[in-house]
């Protein structure tokens, strides 16, 4: 009787321990994950890195971000004034750390046909580019229906061709060094639709097609394809974004005022960088559920969008 006692109690012990040594494996992948982390981070120094949107909210965290890392960061937006205070913040905020200047490079990307020449004159000052972040963009809030083609045309012009221009223009001399990076921040909205994104939507959908055969077609000449589904982040996105009309929307969204804070969203798309990620979505766990409903349960996912759509046509 006092063996099977003993017995019992040593097999709770070991049970217990097993138990106790499940998380070790887990913690071990993260100690060389962050080793990994460590060791591509030192790659970063003095890389040219060209970020879009760079004037405010998430670019201008990304900028941050890769300013400290000890890259070469060349801010483009449309607003000059803007970048230059993101410029003169970067410099005010690590002048004691050894870092390179950040050069402001304006553009505006529904003018694709300039593009080229704004690519050359950044060649020019640095003779490569060696990470481009497709992060600038503009949404919109308006039902299909009430969205003039105009308001289409534009979204698709500064979301989706803008981006690609860019990269097309820059993509030659990443395969001539046979090296390089082109990021897309997308959306989690470029996996699945809601309603009154049409525009913003179908945009997102089309840069992450495209991205996915830009990877494949550049996979043996040494460029890499990362793709950046964020979910809400607490930026002026919705406060700029259009009406169906044009008009500014002017509005701050309660998700978007509840989403991620971009400082901790620009650092773990850099982390994702560092890890070489090809796809991946930042976003809590509503997003990541909506994601698998569209495509393991459609008709849920369908039922759930058409409530969704009667409460915020109830709202407005």
């Amino acid at each position: 009787m006092r063996e099977g006692i003993v017995s019992e109690r040593s097999f709770s012990v070991w049970k217990l321990l097993g138990w106790m040594c499940l998380p070790i494996p887990y913690f071990i992948y993260q100690i060389v994950l962050r080793m990994r982390e460590q060791k591509a981070r030192e790659t970063l120094q003095g890389k040219v890195v060209l970020i879009t949107g760079a004037s405010s909210g998430l670019g201008e965290s990304l900028a941050h971000v890769f300013y400290m890392a000890g890259c070469k960061v060349v801010l483009s937006a449309r607003r000059k004034d803007e970048l230059e205070r993101v410029r003169k913040d970067l410099l005010e905020c690590y002048s004691r750390t050894p870092t390179h200047p950040p050069v402001v490079v304006p553009l505006d990307l529904t003018d694709v046909n300039g593009l080229p020449e704004k690519v050359t004159g950044i060649l020019n000052i640095f003779g490569k580019i060696d990470i481009l972040v497709n992060n600038g963009g503009i949404s919109v809030r308006s039902t299909a229906l009430a969205t003039t083609i105009d308001v289409d045309i534009k979204v698709m012009l500064v979301n989706y061709f803008g981006s690609v221009a860019l990269t097309k223009a820059i993509l030659p001399h990443m395969i001539k060094r046979q090296e390089g990076r082109i990021v897309f921040v997308s959306s989690v909205q470029g996996k699945f639709a809601i309603p009154q994104r049409s525009a913003y939507a179908a945009s997102k959908h089309a840069l992450q097609a495209f991205g996915d055969s830009l990877r494949a077609e550049v996979d043996d000449q040494g460029v890499r394809v990362t793709m950046i589904s964020p979910g809400y982040i607490n930026t002026a996105l919705s406060v700029n974004a259009l009406t169906g009309s044009g008009a500014s929307y002017g509005k701050m969204d309660a998700t978007t005022a509840a989403g991620a804070n971009p400082d901790d969203m620009a650092g773990e798309i850099l982390k994702c960088i560092l890890r070489d990620d090809k796809d991946v979505i930042l976003a809590p766990v509503t997003p990541r559920i909506a994601h698998l409903l569209r495509y393991f349960c459609p008709p849920l996912y369908f039922w759930i969008m058409a409530r969704r759509a009667l409460k915020l046509a109830a709202e407005n």
